[in-house]
């Protein structure tokens, strides 16, 4: 879908050439539709050597088994996102322990996957009884024979086979910026 009137003044759009990319400009004021974008988040959560799946309730994928996730909202911290989605799908409470893979999927609506590792602290899968109808923790074994979806299985095969730490929360940045989420691989301790 094409942007026809300004979201800031509501004049008429045009198609114009910025920066190299033809994209669409408002023809009165300066504002300027960069694109269509979407930021998803995804949980990989551990107990007792399963992993925190649920079964989703609705399209797309319903009836496959998925990490719980879904999409931050416009003020929220990408790791607030998610330990809300674990909590809000299922019941679960966890807290980020690193960030594991990140997917980029350019199309109509560019979308971005951010896949954390979760420490699991407490509460039993109980489904939303919405976008999710079952959930549960699994082993490896168990979802042979389970509908898990193609890139749920990656991002458990990253989160068990990394040998880094992967990006953890920078909680001692060099210069404080209030509101920041920022990640970073761990620091190198001085000799």
């Amino acid at each position: 879908m094409e942007a026809k009137f300004c979201m800031t003044c509501g004049a008429a759009m045009e198609s114009r050439d910025v920066d190299g990319t033809v994209r669409r400009a408002c023809t009165v004021c300066s504002f300027v539709h960069w694109g269509n974008y979407s930021i998803g988040v995804g949980a990989l959560v551990m107990k007792d050597e399963k992993i925190l799946l649920v079964r989703r309730a609705q399209e797309p994928g319903k009836g496959r088994w998925t990490n719980p996730g879904g999409y931050i909202e416009q003020h929220e911290l990408i790791q607030e996102t998610i330990v809300r989605e674990v909590m809000e799908e299922c019941g679960v409470r966890a807290e980020v322990t690193r960030l594991v893979a990140v997917r980029d999927l350019p199309r109509s609506i560019h979308n971005v996957y951010i896949a954390f590792e979760l420490d699991y602290i407490s509460g039993e899968p109980t489904p939303d009884g919405v976008e999710v109808d079952a959930a549960g923790f699994f082993s490896l074994q168990e979802m042979e024979t389970m509908p898990v979806a193609d890139f749920t299985r990656w991002l458990i095969d990253v989160a068990l086979h990394s040998t880094q730490a992967g990006l953890v929360e920078d909680e001692d940045p060099i210069i404080q910026m209030d509101g920041y989420g920022l990640y970073r691989v761990p620091k190198v301790s001085a000799q």
